[in-house]
């Protein structure tokens, strides 16, 4: 199980497309991913970035998404390449295998 953090903002490309021209772009968008959830993808959820978090990162949106193959997330990250979405956020993206706390720790002690 593959586990992907998107972290984002706007970009004065976004900011300077008019109301219908962001939601005609991000309506593509909606049979893409829905082609993935039926392959099992999870949203785990999109959000705001709280700007009283600690240590707050500097994106104003995030997104966590669940696949569960490295294959379907290696095409997720295809499509929003294909979308052109960088070119209207400024992202940064974590993501890997989902582990456990202790193997994680283990890690942390080994390095």
């Amino acid at each position: 199980m593959e586990c992907f953090i998107e972290l984002w903002s706007a970009r004065d490309a976004w900011k300077q497309l008019s109301h219908k021209e962001r939601a005609l772009y991000l309506e593509q968008l909606e049979p893409h991913i829905q082609v993935l959830l039926e392959k099992g993808v999870e949203i785990i959820g999109w959000g705001v970035n709280d700007v009283a978090t600690t240590h707050r990162a500097n994106f104003n949106f995030y997104a966590v998404w669940k696949f569960p193959t490295l294959d379907m997330k290696k095409e997720f990250e295809a499509v929003v390449m294909e979308a052109n979405w960088y070119n209207y956020f400024h992202q940064e993206n974590v993501s890997g295998e989902l582990t456990t706390p202790g193997e994680i720790i283990e890690k942390l002690i080994v390095m």
